[in-house]
């Protein structure tokens, strides 16, 4: 496969990934905002929606305070944001019309059909602002898109290499995803003033559910109430659950091992990616706590960035 062709369908697949969690998170700082809280902790928590979707810094050179209408516009309409939705889509359509013959049909036209609908949702944003229901009906339109595309490719994808470059790409993008939001709760979200495990505290844990589609998961896991241990412990070191670092890292070596195993090489990507699953297995949360959770999260988010420069440096650079 040429290095170009690979390199579009392992971003085709980040950016659909990442369409999907900003729309997540927005949805789930909505619900946090409606709560009733003074006016600074609704500014803090779109704070931690830019920050957890890699915003922040692009929103506060176009912006001078972080403003809750404002930052829904640059995290889904805004094309100066990269990590938007509405960015996020047109280049994952863009990096699928590149590789049009890697993909099956039906990925293609749930792509291109999806983008359609995306584009008709801009104008009409274009032309007057959206409502309440218009807004919330976008977000569901953006994860509807992600999950179909997701689906699509595994459904009628060969088991080859366009495949698995789209999960390498799928599931780099995810771990960096998880990651992001659990280090953003647990150092940005709840403001000073506010008592760990009250009730703020408690919404906020359970809203981090909500965004990664875990609630139900949790409870049947832990049965339990709402403990920020066991929710730190579900995304990070649980193999079952689909979006924990654990099990996104497990995809990774095993995409990179089948890529290597019909290329007939292995390279610095399967070599650090092993390390890190390794890493993950032999890790209890009382080794995360005890170095503590951010300076983990941080280290992992550092380290999946160099899983992805393997990546492009052994396959995606021509």
């Amino acid at each position: 496969m040429l290095a170009r062709t690979a390199d579009s369908l392992f971003w085709f697949a980040r950016y659909m990934e990442r369409a999907d969690f900003v729309a997540r998170i927005v949805h789930t700082t909505r619900r946090l905002a409606s709560l009733p809280s003074r006016e600074s902790s609704v500014a803090n928590e779109w704070e931690a929606a830019l920050s957890a979707a890699g915003a922040l810094e692009a929103y506060q050179e176009a912006h001078e305070e972080v403003e809750a209408n404002a930052a829904i516009e640059f995290l889904l309409f805004d094309t100066r944001n990269t990590s938007s939705i509405v960015s996020c889509i047109e280049s994952g359509r863009i990096n699928a019309r590149a590789v049009r013959t890697a993909l099956t049909i039906e990925t293609w036209q749930t792509i291109n059909a999806g983008w359609q609908e995306m584009k008709k949702v801009q104008a009409k944003h274009q032309a007057r602002s959206l409502d309440t229901e218009e807004l919330v009906a976008f977000l569901d339109l953006a994860m509807k898109i992600a999950l179909d595309v997701d689906g699509s490719a595994y459904r009628t994808m060969l088991r080859n290499d366009a495949y698995w470059f789209s999960r390498l790409g799928l599931y780099v993008e995810r771990a960096d995803n998880t990651a992001r939001i659990l280090d953003v709760k647990y150092n940005i979200l709840l403001p000073e003033s506010e008592s760990v495990g009250g009730s703020l505290d408690y919404f906020q844990w359970n809203a981090i559910l909500r965004a990664v589609s875990a609630v139900t998961s949790y409870h049947w896991i832990y049965r339990d109430g709402v403990k920020p241990w066991l929710i730190a412990d579900l995304l990070i070191l649980r193999p079952e659950m689909p979006r924990s670092l654990l099990a996104c890292y497990g995809e990774i070596v095993r995409f990179l091992d089948a890529i290597s195993s019909a290329y007939g090489r292995q390279g610095a990507a399967q070599r650090r990616a092993r390390q890190i699953l390794g890493r993950l297995e032999n890790t209890t949360m009382k080794d995360v706590f005890g170095a503590g959770l951010h300076e983990f999260l941080t280290d992992f988010i550092e380290d999946n960035n160099t899983i992805g420069g393997a990546i492009a440096e052994q396959y995606l650079l021509d």
